[in-house]
């Protein structure tokens, strides 16, 4: 198989300083953060823009700019992933913003529109809700630019229906040139949840030559991990999904999640992935061509 490649997100729009004293506002922080990470064995690391004083995420080019410079200076050799989804109620413009500021080689895109919600696990109640609106007017908005710019989408599959929108999308306009890449969504409260059943399924409907990744909430970052290593596919861990370290305990930064990933795909079997080697596994863009 493969060698694994490993994602850091940092921040997310979600979490903040209180749910995790580690979780990066400011650009010195999430450059010492990607830093961590990239030393302890990821390749990639997943970007959402903060506000430095607020801590509340935002689609300010400034802001976000800082902090991508900052990174890049601290850690060159990371591929930068960039999130189009950033905020909720966002218009497409401001979603792609980013994106066309700082040309990462890579970008989220999301698959579809849908209920998304933090809830409390004790009892189910919910904490906080939102209608997370991707509509094929949007996609199509996205997919233009992305390609325009060169950026490659990472397909955010949150339920079946992601697979067959992309599909749609593929027949309806110039679309991403082959191989994809695709990252099941576990955990998300209006998504699916991780389990047997739907991490077969997921599998069953990536098409072939295509590359796949795990990214789960919560304690489900840990099932979706280690099924991930063990058959085939690739890891993402970070504050933006799970606040703590597989024990529980409030963890030391994303960087110590990085830890626990090279653990599992070392006892899979595998190898970590290097960023040059994660460019060539994901056919990312070379930018010194671009």
């Amino acid at each position: 198989m493969d060698k694994v490649v490993i994602t850091a997100a940092l921040c997310g729009a979600g979490t903040f300083k209180w749910n995790n004293e580690n979780v990066p506002y400011t650009p010195e922080e999430f450059a010492e953060e990607a830093y961590r990470c990239w030393q302890s064995g990821a390749s990639i690391i997943h970007i959402h823009g903060r506000d430095p004083e607020s801590g509340m995420p935002t689609p300010d080019l400034a802001l976000t700019k800082a902090i991508i410079d900052a990174v890049r200076a601290k850690a060159p050799d990371l591929i930068i992933n960039i999130s189009t989804a950033i905020a909720p109620g966002l218009d497409a413009t401001l979603r792609i913003g980013p994106v066309r500021d700082n040309l990462p080689e890579m970008a989220s895109f999301n698959t579809n529109s849908m209920n998304f919600a933090l809830i409390d696990h004790k009892d189910s109640s919910i904490i906080t809700e939102t209608v997370f609106e991707n509509s094929f007017k949007t996609m199509m908005f996205l997919t233009k630019n992305m390609i325009e710019l060169k950026v490659k989408p990472e397909f955010e599959i949150y339920d079946m229906g992601g697979f067959y929108n992309v599909q749609i999308l593929s027949v309806q306009q110039k679309f991403f040139d082959p191989p994809h890449h695709y990252q099941l969504v576990f955990g998300v409260a209006g998504g699916i949840p991780f389990n047997a059943m739907n991490f077969a399924h997921m599998l069953s409907m990536i098409p072939a030559g295509c590359t796949w990744s795990v990214c789960g909430v919560g304690r489900q970052q840990i099932q979706a991990g280690m099924c991930a290593a063990a058959n085939g596919g690739h890891i993402r861990v970070g504050l933006e999904d799970n606040t703590r370290n597989a024990k529980g305990e409030p963890a030391k930064g994303s960087y110590e999640q990085v830890e626990w990933a090279v653990g599992v795909v070392q006892v899979a079997g595998r190898d970590v992935a290097s960023p040059a080697e994660a460019k060539k596994i994901l056919s990312l863009p070379d930018r010194n061509k671009a």
